[in-house]
């Protein structure tokens, strides 16, 4: 099993000054390597067929609207699912992961890994790969500590991925992208969320 994590929205509090009104964490699940493989090698056909670069890097939030749907509907039917979870800040209300980025952040994240109706075991996890080494090394022991027991294991293997390089973490930023246009108040929020919504397996809105 692997599975490729990215955010989106910002983890930082300050609302009113221009941090996002809710965060996503979006995991998008193979259970079959070669699954894996075949959704890669049809993003980097798309690139191709786009006239764009190999080092072009598919980012929601930097795409214009015709390449956000092409990439889309150019991955929906290949074979993963998509767990998310949708979390409305002003429902948190505890003082520490409202302080620390670094906390909110690992907290969502294991939040969805850890409450997956039995859904994940043994997977091997890639997030993308921000944040300095000491920020990654204390998510990593965080996630660690929190999700894996000698009784279950819900991953072997955790790597931060450049997501410049992996098509398939740009594919987990551009699901968590999508589902966060939905709940803004754009003309084309519910656009790029219908396109992949039957690969979408559990979307948790947190706080509701």
């Amino acid at each position: 099993m692997l599975i490729f994590i990215d955010d989106s929205g910002d983890p930082g509090f300050k609302v009113e000054k221009g941090s996002s009104a809710v965060f996503i964490i979006a995991l998008v699940i193979f259970d079959d390597p070669l699954d894996a493989e075949e959704t890669a090698l049809k993003i980097k056909r798309l690139k191709q067929s786009m006239g764009l670069k190999d080092d072009f890097e598919f980012r929601f939030n930097k795409c214009r609207k015709d390449f956000r749907c092409k990439f889309l509907s150019t991955i929906a039917d290949s074979r993963f699912r998509v767990r998310a979870i949708v979390i409305r800040k002003d429902r948190i209300y505890g003082r520490e992961l409202r302080r620390s980025k670094e906390s909110f952040y690992s907290y969502a994240i294991k939040t969805v890994l850890k409450y997956h109706s039995g859904t994940i075991r043994d997977a091997k996890i890639r997030l993308d790969g921000h944040g300095d080494r000491q920020f990654k090394n204390a998510v990593s022991m965080y996630l660690r500590r929190e999700l894996n027991s000698p009784q279950n294991k819900i991953f072997k293997d955790l790597k931060f991925v450049d997501s410049h390089r992996n098509v398939l973490v740009q594919l987990a930023d551009m699901v968590a992208g999508a589902i966060n246009r939905s709940y803004s108040d754009k003309d084309d929020k519910s656009l790029y969320r219908g396109i992949i919504a039957r690969k979408i397996e559990d979307e948790w809105k947190f706080g509701r």
